[in-house]
Parts: structure tokens; C-alpha cells; sequence
């Protein structure tokens, strides 16, 4: 098991890519400790992944609030005496159009910078006591293939350049906290089937099909398949890994 005796704090925890990592987390042997920033999907998921309750933690944490962030990862020490890696789902996701459909004061663009840059910054510098008490461990941030490859699809430059800023942050991060044997690492999905996904396709067989014949293998990877790719950079076989981003996304875009 990959997570064996280890603690992992993950922020954003719904119905989605934060339900399959926490599930993924404690089926490779490891705790959960999850945050959101309303108490249901935590909720959901801990009782669908740990009906007993030994495996799990969570509470209310919005990455806004810095006092949250420290909360949450003292929530970690204090059920299960460690924290070993954190990973950042938590995002402003739903901020779509280009910078012409913009408000006049770029609010939109400010909101998803605090959210999805500044949020993950602050619930990773509330972690680091915890991470250097552990001895070093693994800090993973979910970035987006828009971020290097504009969508034709769906327009969300706001979302692609506050995600593109995590990458641009993750390489100095990665050489401030290597001493202290915490590594900082990206994955960054494309297409990703799971509810957002399947809420936007709907039942439209035809758009379904195109977005899986744009991609290498036979289809978009699933939640899931993210999921796994989070759980090895948690992991100690990613122990030689640091500043490295990888986008998780069936071929469709090569680098």
C-alpha cells in the first residue's frame, strides 16, 4: 500500500476529483483529513470511503481564510499525530469567456486569483509546520492542460492563467521547501470525465465523441485516473520528484 501510515490533508472535497483522491488515499492504506468549504460533500465522502470513522477526518475550510487553512491542517495533527502531504483540489472552476466578456474591473479574474493561487498558497504555508514536524512529505497542486494549451471548447482564461500561476509558483516552492524534504508537484488534468464533465455533455452522444476522438488513447481519462496519478506524487515512490508538473490527460495534448 502506497500510503501506508501516512496522513493526507485534501482541500475541495466534493462530489468529484476530491471524493476519488481521498478514496484513493485511504484504499492505498493511508487518513484522509478533508476540507471544503461547506460541511456536505466531507461528509459524504467520509461516510461512502470510512463507514467507521477511523480513517477520516474533516471540517468546514475555505482557502480563503487562513485561519480555516491552519485549522484544518491542525485537524490532521490532532486525530492522527502527522501530516504527510497535502493536496490542493479546491479551485474556482466555474469563471468561463475571455478577457472581452470580462467585468469591467477584472473582479472575475481577481476572485479566481485568490481562490485558486492565493488559496492553495495559504492552505500550503498553514501545512508546513506540520510537514517539517513529519520529516518532509509532498505538497500536490491540480492544475489544468488549459493552462498550456487554450481550450477551443470552452473559453476560461481567468481559470487558465490563475492555474497557470500555480506552476509558475510551484517551481520556487519546490527549491524553498527541498531542504526540509518537502517536495511540490503539478498534476494537471484535460478533459476528465466525472460530474462537471458529464453535467456538460449531458446526453449529447455527438459532442461526447469528439472530445474523445481529439485524444490519443480511446478516451478522456476519468477522475479516477487522476486520482491514482495524486496518490503516487503523495507517495514515497515520487520521493525523488520535485518541481515537475504532468498533464494526466489520455494524449490529447503532448509536451
Amino acid at each position: 500500500m502506497l500510503l501506508r501510515d501516512r496522513t493526507v490533508l485534501i482541500s475541495g472535497v466534493g462530489a468529484g476529483l476530491g471524493h476519488r483522491v481521498a478514496a484513493a488515499c485511504v484504499r492505498e492504506g493511508g487518513c484522509a483529513v478533508l476540507g471544503a468549504r461547506t460541511r456536505a460533500g466531507p461528509e459524504r465522502c467520509a461516510a461512502a470511503i470510512d463507514p467507521d470513522g477511523t480513517r477520516t477526518a474533516h471540517r468546514t475550510a475555505d482557502i480563503t481564510d487562513e485561519a480555516q487553512c491552519r485549522a484544518l491542517a491542525a485537524l490532521a495533527v490532532e486525530r492522527f499525530g502527522r501530516l504527510d502531504a497535502v493536496v490542493h483540489v479546491a479551485a474556482l472552476d466555474t469563471v468561463m469567456g475571455g478577457l472581452e466578456d470580462s467585468s469591467e474591473d477584472l473582479g472575475e479574474w481577481q476572485r479566481a486569483v485568490d481562490v485558486n493561487l492565493l488559496g492553495t498558497l495559504r492552505m500550503t504555508r498553514a501545512c508546513l509546520p506540520a510537514l517539517k514536524e513529519s520529516g518532509g512529505g509532498s505538497v500536490v497542486m491540480i492544475g489544468t492542460q488549459a493552462s498550456v494549451a487554450a481550450s477551443s471548447q470552452v473559453p476560461m482564461a481567468a481559470y487558465a492563467a490563475s492555474k497557470g500561476a500555480l506552476v509558475s509558483a510551484m517551481y520556487p516552492l519546490a527549491r524553498e521547501l527541498g531542504p526540509y524534504g518537502i517536495r511540490v508537484n503539478t498534476v494537471q488534468p484535460g478533459w476528465m470525465w466525472g460530474p462537471p464533465v458529464r453535467a456538460y455533455v449531458e446526453d449529447d452522444a455527438e459532442l461526447l465523441a469528439r472530445l474523445n476522438a481529439r485524444m490519443a488513447l480511446p478516451g478522456m481519462v476519468t477522475d479516477e485516473d487522476v486520482a491514482e496519478t495524486v496518490v503516487f506524487f503523495a507517495s514515497d515512490r515520487s520521493r525523488g520528484i520535485t518541481g515537475q508538473s504532468l498533464l494526466v490527460n489520455a494524449g490529447e495534448v503532448m509536451r
